[in-house]
């Protein structure tokens, strides 16, 4: 079992940056595959990027790709995204998840640990 706690969220203009982290518990960091998604109020879960046990393979949701880059350092445990050319659109919720395969990457189904979020919110 792994626990996760995102930090790094805020309030921040538009065209602005965020870096959020997620510190993981234990030992066994190394062996999950890591992901980001955001919930919008009123919304559902949305797929923002993944990255693999050893950070090999990288995914993106489209709206991510060229303003977004996820990163992991497993000596610390912790999965990055960094976040540039925030948009408003960005404001959310923002969640780490923790998977031990590659099923369903892009879906909160295929996760089976998530932290508790930190909230975003881009002004315009």
């Amino acid at each position: 079992q792994v626990q996760l706690v995102e930090s790094g969220g805020g309030l921040v203009q538009a065209g602005g940056s965020l870096r959020l982290s997620c510190a993981a518990s234990g030992r066994t960091f190394g062996t999950y595959v890591m992901g980001w998604f955001r919930q919008a109020p009123g919304k559902g879960r949305a797929f923002v990027a993944a990255i693999t046990w050893s950070g090999g393979n990288i995914y993106y949701a489209d709206s991510a790709k060229g303003r977004f880059t996820i990163s992991r350092d497993n000596a610390k445990n912790t999965v990055y995204l960094q976040m540039n050319s925030l948009k408003p659109e960005a404001t959310a919720v923002y969640y780490c998840g923790a998977t031990r395969t590659l099923v369903r990457l892009p879906t909160p189904l295929g996760y089976d640990y998530w932290g508790q979020g930190t909230q975003v919110t881009v002004s315009s």
